[in-house]
């Protein structure tokens, strides 16, 4: 890829970014982690990748102005219609448009191709470690969900079953259990040193406010008769 197609596709990213846990710093981290993956895997091409990975959150503004649909979805269709209409071949833009399509974290429609598979383990990669859990507590803030939900009994869940949105929900549903996720071995291997991090800071927030409500809880029922 030349530099003047890289800064047109990185122009057009930057315009369309305006989330905080997805901005632009995501999609260059993304960018970098698929670049190290791309390393240890055959036959890929990087034109491919390198648009994909710039590309692959465009939809999240109408993602996050109509939550019924889905920004890999959009993204894929206004990554397709902006290299069409900026004279890359059809081809090559159906093909950027598949990579961005399957990039989210979910059950249906997995990623293809070599780009796809590189795309959506850099793009998960982003959720491992100390960065995800950052990344992931931005995010609840921005769309005003707690850190925890309190049980029936007055204590506080660990996340493991609830129902309601929480960061410790979207850590026992998503973060701890992404690491068996991944296509490519590198990824994998990055994301297990990673790990750890993650882990120690769910257990240890999850440790001093289940305490606190325990402690906070007998205190005040002495006090108050």
């Amino acid at each position: 890829m030349n530099r003047e197609t890289y800064h047109i596709f990185k122009q057009f990213m930057l315009s369309c970014m305006e989330d905080s846990a997805h901005d632009k710093e995501h999609v260059y981290r993304v960018l970098y982690g698929a670049l190290e993956i791309a390393e240890t895997e055959n036959n890929v091409n990087y034109d491919i990748l390198i648009a994909a990975c710039l590309l692959h959150d465009i939809g999240r503004k109408e993602q996050f102005e109509n939550p019924a649909l889905c920004h890999a979805a959009v993204g894929a269709e206004k990554a397709f219609d902006f290299l069409v209409k900026n004279g890359f071949d059809r081809e090559y833009a159906e093909q950027v448009r598949q990579c961005i399509q399957t990039h989210r974290y979910r059950k249906g429609n997995p990623p293809q191709s070599i780009e796809a598979k590189i795309l959506f383990d850099a793009d998960k990669l982003d959720v491992t470690g100390a960065i995800g859990i950052a990344r992931t507590l931005i995010y609840k803030g921005i769309v005003s969900e707690p850190l925890y939900s309190m049980r029936p009994d007055g204590s506080v869940s660990d996340g493991d079953g609830d129902e309601k949105p929480s960061f410790f929900q979207e850590y026992k549903y998503k973060l701890e259990n992404i690491y068996s996720k991944f296509y490519t071995k590198k990824a994998a291997e990055l994301a297990k040193e990673r790990q750890a991090a993650a882990a120690a800071f769910y257990n240890g927030l999850y440790g001093e406010v289940s305490l606190l409500h325990r402690k906070g809880r007998t205190a005040l029922e002495e006090k108050v008769r």
